[in-house]
C-alpha cells in the first residue's frame, strides 16, 4: 500500500507538493500512477538540475571572447592529407572493424516534428529514387562495410549497432526495423536502448503536470546518452562483446559515413580516446557551433556564445579562425565512455531550452500555451570533450559528409529536398569518376553496392535517371 504521507514529505521538502493538488479527484489507479512517477523521480537530484541549468543559462549569455582559442594545431584535413597516409588510415580502420571490436551508436531519440511528422526522424523518405529511409541507408553502409572488411581479411565479426531512442520513438523504431528484418542485418547486433527524461518545469522551478495524474517530462538530450549507457548495461554489453572503438552520430545526417574506417583509423593512430569529425565552416553565421578551447579545455562553442567580430575573424589565407564546425559526429574509446559515464556524467553541463509546454493548471484544466512558458532542461553529447586526454580532430569536405534533415521543405534549408539534392550531386561525381561521361536525372548508387564511391565497373558511359545502382 502506498505512504502517501511519505510522498508528501519528499514533495514538500523540495516545493512540489503542489503535484498532489488534484488527488482526490484521481482514481485509485491514476493515484497509482502519479505516485509511481513521483517516486521514480529523484527529486533531490532534480532539484539540483534545475538550479545548475538556471546557473549554466546565465553563464551561457555571457561572451566568451576572452576566454576562446583557435585548435588549428588539432584539426587535421582530409583534404590535405596524402593519399598513402589516407589508405593506412583506412587499414587500422578494416582492422578494427574485421576484428569485431567496433560499434556505432546511433542518437535516434528524436520525432520528425519539424519535418511535419509524427513518426521517429529515422524513417524519414526524402524522396530518393530508392526511396529508402535514413535507417535503411545507415544499416545499409554497415552491411557495406562488413562485406569490405571480410573480402579484405578473410573474416568480419560484424559491427554492432547500438540505437539510443527515446519513451516517444522507442516502439515504433523496434517494430519498423522487425518489419524491415533489420536491413539484412544480424538482428543479435542490432540493440535499441531508451534515453531518460527529466520533469519539465516552469520558470520557478515547480514541477509541470502534463494531466491531473502525469507528470511533464521531456528526453534528456543526446548527452542523456551516457547515463542510459550506464543504467540499461550497454557498457557491460560493450565489454562482453570487446568493443574497443565507438562511432558516435546523430540520425539525421543523410550523408553520414557510418564507421567511417578512415576516422576510425586515424583516431587509432593518435592514440585518441576523442575524436571529432568536423567540417569547415565558411559562412560565419551559419548555425553550427564550432570547436575550439575554452580555459584550456575543448570545447563547442555555440555562436551566440561568442560575438560577431569574433565569429568572423579570418587567418592570412582568408579561413576563419574558427572554423572546425561541429556536426555531431564523434570517435570514442570504450575506456573513455566508462570514465565519463563512471566519474564525470553527474557533473555534465546542463542546457535551458524554454518550450511551449502543455501543462494543466490550478484549475485542473489543460493549455497547449502559444509562447514559451517553461523550460526543458537537456544534456548534450559533446559536453565531455573537456575530460578527454587525447583528443583529435578529422575535417572532412561538406559536400561528402554533412547534409542534415532538421526542417519542412518550406524552409529551404536543412530539408528533404536539400538532402536529396546532396546525395544526388555526391553519387553524381562518383559515377564520372568512375568512368561516365554524362550523368542526367536522378542517379542514386545503393550503400549496398558502394561505401564511398568504391566497386563502381563496367559504369555506363551516358546514364539518364531516374536510376539506382544496385
Amino acid at each position: 500500500m502506498m505512504d502517501i504521507d511519505a510522498v508528501h514529505l519528499q514533495l514538500d521538502k523540495y516545493g512540489q507538493r503542489h503535484l498532489l493538488r488534484f488527488w482526490e479527484e484521481l482514481t485509485e489507479d491514476q493515484r497509482a500512477d502519479l505516485t509511481n512517477e513521483i517516486l521514480d523521480i529523484n527529486l533531490s537530484e532534480v532539484d539540483s538540475y534545475f538550479k545548475r541549468a538556471i546557473e549554466s543559462s546565465e553563464n551561457n549569455n555571457k561572451i566568451l571572447d576572452n576566454r576562446i582559442q583557435p585548435i588549428d594545431d588539432v584539426i587535421v584535413s582530409k583534404n590535405t592529407c596524402d593519399p598513402v597516409q589516407l589508405s593506412k588510415y583506412q587499414e587500422l580502420g578494416f582492422l578494427e572493424i574485421s576484428a569485431g571490436r567496433v560499434a556505432v551508436l546511433l542518437m535516434a531519440g528524436g520525432q520528425g516534428t519539424r519535418l511535419g511528422v509524427t513518426y521517429p526522424k529515422g524513417m524519414y523518405d526524402v524522396g530518393l529514387p530508392s526511396h529508402k529511409s535514413l535507417f535503411q541507408l545507415q544499416a545499409e553502409r554497415i552491411k557495406r562495410l562488413e562485406l569490405m572488411a571480410q573480402e579484405r581479411h578473410g573474416k568480419c565479426q560484424g559491427i554492432t549497432w547500438y540505437i539510443l531512442t527515446s519513451d516517444a520513438t522507442h516502439d515504433a523504431t523496434l517494430t519498423y526495423f522487425e518489419e524491415n528484418n533489420y536491413f539484412g542485418l544480424n538482428k543479435d547486433n542490432v540493440i535499441a536502448f531508451k534515453q531518460g527524461m527529466i520533469p519539465c518545469f516552469d520558470f520557478d522551478g515547480k514541477i509541470l503536470l502534463d494531466e491531473k495524474h502525469r507528470i511533464s517530462k521531456a528526453p534528456d538530450g543526446n548527452g542523456g546518452l551516457y547515463r542510459a549507457l550506464k543504467v540499461q548495461g550497454i557498457l557491460d554489453d560493450m565489454t562482453k562483446r570487446h568493443i574497443r572503438s565507438v562511432h558516435v552520430h546523430s540520425v539525421d545526417n543523410i550523408l553520414i559515413k557510418v564507421a567511417d574506417p578512415v576516422f576510425i583509423g586515424y583516431c587509432l593512430s593518435k592514440n585518441a580516446d576523442c575524436g571529432v569529425k568536423c567540417v569547415e565552416k565558411t559562412d560565419a553565421n551559419e548555425n553550427i557551433g564550432v570547436l575550439c578551447q575554452i580555459d584550456g579545455h575543448y570545447q563547442v562553442v555555440e555562436y551566440s556564445e561568442i560575438s560577431k567580430e569574433t565569429a568572423q575573424l579570418r587567418r592570412s589565407d582568408g579561413k576563419l579562425v574558427f572554423n572546425g564546425g561541429n556536426i555531431c559526429n564523434h570517435y570514442f574509446t570504450l575506456d573513455f565512455l566508462h570514465d565519463v559515464c563512471f566519474t564525470h556524467e553527474t557533473k555534465m553541463k546542463l542546457h535551458v531550452a524554454k518550450k511551449k509546454i502543455p501543462f494543466v493548471d490550478d484549475e485542473g484544466v489543460r493549455h497547449k500555451p502559444t509562447s514559451p512558458n517553461g523550460i526543458k532542461i537537456e544534456k548534450f553529447v559533446f559536453d565531455v570533450f573537456e575530460y578527454s586526454r587525447n583528443l583529435v580532430a578529422w575535417q572532412e569536405p561538406r559536400e561528402s559528409e554533412f547534409s542534415p534533415l532538421k526542417n519542412h521543405d518550406s524552409a529551404g534549408v536543412d530539408c528533404p529536398s536539400t538532402a536529396r539534392r546532396h546525395v544526388l550531386a555526391l553519387h553524381k561525381d562518383w559515377l564520372l569518376k568512375a568512368g561516365a561521361k554524362l550523368v542526367q536525372g536522378d542517379v542514386e548508387i545503393s550503400p549496398l553496392l558502394s561505401y564511398a564511391g568504391e566497386n563502381l565497373n563496367n559504369i555506363p558511359e551516358i546514364i539518364q535517371g531516374p536510376k539506382v545502382f544496385e
